[in-house]
């Protein structure tokens, strides 16, 4: 279903609270307290955008993520909503493909809002995406099927990651600042960070593993993509 979210949160206080914020603007909302609970919410049923609590019982949200990316091969947009605010969770949660990360305490309309930008991001992607394959070197990229080839094998990318790769390798040698990045991939109206572009790079070059090197960092500016003749 186009607009129905699942809630992965024990706090059932904050779980209502959420649902009447997303339900006000014309969502769907399904919770889940547990993780186990959300494990079998996800591989039986389709989502627009999952919302993730981190501290769970049973199954913790760094878990789910793995399942959910790596094992059930799930890319629906999932955005973290946790009191964990260490750097070092909010970067295992994006490299884990987490696409966006929220830290408590937090506005339900900021959530909300960041729900209804990754929706926007999907519709642009289905509405005005120019269907091809890209290749250099090893990589091979089908935007259609959304879906990345390293040597023949497939790797599982978030959104993020994928438009990254996408847009980069599609315009090899040109220099993009991380605002310029943020605007490309996400829209100027995404609340999302320098600092997340920054951690979605270093995800990324450790996906494409031998060909991650070719992504440069160009200091005091942003990124690049070294083209095969390089």
């Amino acid at each position: 279903m186009k607009n129905n979210i699942l809630i992965i949160e024990d706090d059932k206080s904050i779980s209502k609270l959420l649902s009447f914020q997303l339900q006000s603007e014309g969502f769907e909302t399904e919770c889940a307290y547990d993780g186990q609970s959300a494990i079998n919410y996800i591989s039986k049923n389709s989502y627009a955008c999952i919302i993730l609590d981190l501290m769970l019982p049973l199954v913790n949200g760094f878990e789910i993520l793995k399942i959910t990316r790596y094992k059930l091969e799930i890319k629906t947009p999932i955005i973290i909503a946790s009191a964990k605010n260490d750097d070092s969770d909010i970067i295992s949660a994006l490299e884990l493909g987490a696409d966006d990360y929220l830290t408590k305490p937090f506005s339900p309309k900021v959530l909300s809002a960041k729900v209804k930008a990754a929706l926007r991001l999907l519709d642009r992607k289905v509405d005005s995406q120019e269907l091809k394959t890209i290749k250099d070197n090893g990589i091979f990229i089908d935007t259609s099927k959304r879906t990345c080839l390293i040597d023949d094998l497939p790797i599982i990318l978030t959104a993020t990651e994928f438009n990254l790769l996408a847009l980069l390798i599609e315009n090899p040698e040109k220099v993009y600042s991380r605002e310029k990045l943020i605007t490309k991939i996400k829209g100027s109206d995404y609340p999302v960070t320098e600092r997340a572009i920054d951690v979605q790079i270093v995800a990324l070059r450790k996906k494409l593993k031998h060909y991650g090197s070719r992504i440069k960092t160009v200091w005091g500016v942003g990124y690049k993509y070294l083209g095969a003749q390089n």
